[in-house]
């Protein structure tokens, strides 16, 4: 029997990291296909157009689905007579696959890992340490399967202990009603049910990793209660009308997935986590014969698809004022050009604090009259002016939304809703806040034509640049009287 050598293990983890950050599988690919297809709501329609358009370039252009791309999460199932050639540590070496693959100068990958979470958040630089899960079976060969999970849909999870009697169903559905659109969907929700709280974590990360199957389970019809509860909840969950990018629509998930396990009588853990429209994953074997390989994917599942472009405003952000953003309204789909500003939490944080301490930001950098977006993007590689830049999750950044406003900002561009105070507070200031497309970062970044970065620069990704955009694509989420499309979009579709 052939031996599995270190550098099969590092090789591969590296090459899955790679692979999965441009290429979509190709099931979900065609899932948001068919929800192209099907969906009756413009606003929903244009998202996953931009979403698919993005998955092709990304597999045309070897770049990252998202600029979030993701902590590294690894399951790892060893063979007992598995022949191993190996004298480190096994999480060593899957260790140092992740970083040969996200410092690849080809296509350098985001690092968003930092290390004392509680402390300094110290960046690792090479997105290391992986989230690694070692079971071992009786088989001579070693399974692996790879994914990685950007932070806004991480975030959405949920756990509880719910009391035996208790209807999982209902807890689900009252926790997506409140989950809003920060996990970027339409994608997957997977669910975890029974064992204990940590198991039941585990089972719905798991449960991720399958296909998409729904539509076979509903030509074939459920066998169990847990294929009835499945079936339940994806056809009421689109139900709910949030839609791509929580615009109102006929699809929200595109999937649900649920494994159980048993668990103490006394007592019913569940647990809820989505996949955004970034699912990224792959499950491969090494056996002895070298590391993994992977096949690319037929270029004739996506379709070809163009956005209307003739009919969106195109915008000059240097010709806007305040007395003027009351044009715009909610649900309206704008092309942006000029020059606009960008801030994430830490970049936030630092700016209230120079507020606070009544200083000038670095460099000059003046944020009166200007649009901050909410972005980390990749490095760039090549003639780039910068990597793929697509929307953080606004609600991060609410709290700091009225220091903003006092600083005279004139908006702000990001993804997901945002708080009712915060909304107050851009009716207040007659302000307005726009969202991009989570999930067409590649896109976005093809109407960034250049950057630079003002201030904070050793925060890396977290710094402030200075983007030029032309016809950026955008779409007004909540206008100057304080109607947001969060609210309007979903109830429109709202059938349940």
């Amino acid at each position: 029997m052939a031996k599995i050598t270190e550098q099969d293990i590092i090789d591969s983890i590296a090459d899955a990291c790679q692979y999965i950050s441009y290429f979509h599988p190709e099931d979900f690919v065609k899932s948001i296909v068919e929800a192209y297809e099907n969906e009756q709501s413009e606003a929903a329609k244009n998202a996953l157009g931009q979403i698919l358009i993005n998955s092709k370039m990304c597999a045309l252009g070897h770049r990252p689905l998202c600029q979030d791309t993701g902590s590294v999460n690894i399951f790892v199932r060893v063979g007992l007579k598995a022949d191993l050639d190996i004298t480190k540590e096994l999480v060593d070496l899957l260790n140092e696959g992740v970083a040969k693959g996200y410092t690849n100068p080809d296509n350098t990958l985001r690092y968003s890992v930092v290390s004392d979470p509680a402390g300094a958040r110290t960046n690792t630089k090479d997105n290391t340490p992986a989230v690694i899960h070692v079971t071992v079976d009786n088989s001579d060969e070693i399974d692996i399967t790879v994914a990685a999970k950007g932070g806004g849909s991480e975030n959405k999870s949920k756990f509880a202990v719910l009391n035996p009697s208790d209807s999982v169903y209902d807890w689900v559905m009252a926790n997506v009603r409140e989950m809003g659109a920060g996990w970027c969907p339409p994608g997957i929700l997977g669910i975890g049910i029974g064992g204990n709280p940590e198991k039941s974590m585990l089972l719905a990360k798991e449960s991720l990793m399958g296909h998409v199957d729904i539509h076979e389970l509903k030509a074939r019809g459920p066998q169990n209660a847990l294929e009835e509860l499945r079936l339940r909840l994806y056809t009421d969950i689109n139900k709910i009308g949030i839609g791509a990018q929580g615009l109102g629509g006929l699809t929200t998930v595109v999937d649900v997935k649920i494994l159980d396990y048993p668990c103490h009588a006394a007592s019913l853990p569940v647990a809820m986590i989505p996949n955004c429209a970034a699912t990224r994953h792959i499950h491969f074997k090494l056996n002895g014969d070298g590391p993994a390989k992977f096949k690319k994917p037929d270029l004739d599942i996506w379709p070809d698809i163009e956005l209307p472009l003739d009919s969106i405003k195109k915008v000059n952000i240097e010709d806007l004022t305040k007395e003027n953003l009351s044009q715009f309204k909610s649900g309206d789909t704008l092309l942006l050009t000029g020059k606009i500003l960008t801030a994430r939490d830490a970049a936030h944080k630092k700016i209230v604090e120079y507020k606070n301490a009544n200083k000038p930001l670095p460099n000059g950098v003046d944020l009166k009259d200007r649009f901050i977006y909410y972005v980390g993007p990749v490095d760039p590689v090549r003639d780039e002016k910068v990597g793929p830049a697509g929307p953080t999750t606004s609600t991060r950044m609410d709290k700091f939304t009225k220091d903003m406003m006092e600083i005279g900002i004139m908006g702000m561009i990001g993804k997901a809703e945002r708080k009712q105070p915060t909304i107050d507070l851009i009716k207040e200031y007659k302000s307005m806040y726009l969202i991009a497309t989570g999930g067409a970062a590649y896109l976005i970044s093809q109407s960034i034509k250049d950057s630079k970065v003002l201030a904070f620069e050793e925060m890396g990704m977290e710094a402030i640049y200075e983007f030029d955009v032309v016809d950026m694509p955008v779409t007004v989420a909540v206008d100057t009287e304080g109607v947001s499309i969060h609210t309007t979009g979903p109830a429109k579709w709202r059938t349940i």
